[in-house]
């Protein structure tokens, strides 16, 4: 049986589980057990295709990375060593590295070919929430849950930067983070229901980005820089201007709470996840143009290919999935066998 402790660290880090919910499962229903635990953390909390389009990188909560040929969905390579929670992982522009974010308090670089972890980056003091190459692969951006947002060195794993709170103690939390595509700016989505704009070099914030009603859980800018997209867990994603920081439009409110979003490669798509289902929308005019139904759970994640025609989505359902964006029509399905359990992310009796 699970302690309460090792329950509610899994409540927060299984984000597509509301805090009532928790809550509730905690007073009302039976002890979870190792079993439970182990098939909640198969979870796949990210996935994005490889900047050739050829492969694609999933990362699962049970702290296992897996690299999957795009087109047969046949598994190529599986990275191991976190010792954590995993929540986010990214090519490097260049395709050669892939960088993850886990609750081990370690953001690690990879080698894309051979699997081999290159270094670690461990400024952090708790969880790694997301970690993103800049466009030019020589910096790293990520978000930590009691030490915010820091800018790192790609090629020696250096800290370069750390964006000062403006707000005091640990909390809220930043949730998310993104270069824009100069590398000049970041824009961190927050707990705070804020979206914030922040000067790379200086490590000054530019800009405050007001009008989520909860929090917000993803924000990304525009292939050319001039917008940014966010999600939130108020059920919208909005469009607003990187420049001005103004609200243009928000697209037609979410049946649930909206975990990521963003535009296709050439801007004229967004694509939004939500619990099961994943939306393909106009970016311009904010008419929706498909609805992706298959996922059973929360879709945590989705990101296009290269080419804008597929996407790939990563769901609490334990699968990743790639779709055809013109059809919606579901190509592949990824994901991993049922009987692969990482312990060390997973230490029962440490709790």
């Amino acid at each position: 049986m699970l302690s309460p402790r090792l329950f509610i660290a899994v409540c927060v880090a299984f984000s597509s589980f509301q805090l009532v919910d928790c809550l509730q499962s905690a007073e009302a229903s039976p002890p979870v057990t190792a079993e439970d635990l182990a098939e909640m953390a198969r979870a796949v909390q990210s996935a994005t295709f490889s900047p050739d389009g050829k492969k694609v990188v999933t990362a699962s909560l049970n702290g296992t990375v897996r690299i999957w040929d795009a087109n047969s969905g046949k598994e190529l390579q599986k990275l191991e060593g976190h010792a954590g929670l995993l929540f986010s992982v990214a090519f490097s522009p260049d395709g050669k590295r892939i960088v993850t974010a886990s609750d081990d308090t370690t953001s690690r670089i990879w080698d894309a070919e051979s699997g081999k972890e290159l270094y670690k980056l461990g400024g952090h003091a708790f969880m790694f929430r997301s970690a993103f190459f800049s466009q030019d692969g020589k910096k790293i951006v990520t978000t930590e849950v009691r030490d915010g947002v820091k800018i790192w060195d790609a090629g020696s794993g250096k800290e370069l930067q750390k964006f000062e709170r403006p707000w005091p103690g640990n909390s809220p939390l930043e949730a998310f983070a993104a270069f824009s595509p100069d590398g000049k700016k970041v824009v961190t989505a927050c707990w705070d229901e804020i979206v914030r704009i922040w000067n790379v070099e200086s490590g000054e914030e530019l800009q405050k980005l007001k009008g989520h009603a909860f929090w917000v859980s993803s924000a990304v800018f525009s292939p050319d820089g001039e917008k940014i997209l966010t999600a939130g867990w108020d059920k919208t994603a909005r469009i607003w201007d990187a420049e001005s920081g103004s609200e243009l439009y928000k697209l037609k409110e979410h049946v649930n709470s909206v975990k990521s979003a963003v535009f296709s490669p050439d801007g004229k798509r967004i694509a939004t996840t939500s619990y099961k289902t994943v939306q393909i929308w106009d970016a311009e005019t904010g008419e929706e143009l498909k609805n992706l139904e298959g996922h059973t759970r929360w879709v945590h994640t989705v990101a296009f290919s290269p080419d804008g025609k597929r996407i790939v989505t990563a769901s609490d359902d334990t699968t990743s999935r790639i779709w055809d964006v013109v059809s919606g029509e579901e190509l592949l399905k990824l994901e991993a066998p049922r009987n692969v359990i990482n312990s060390n992310a997973i230490d029962i009796d440490e709790y």
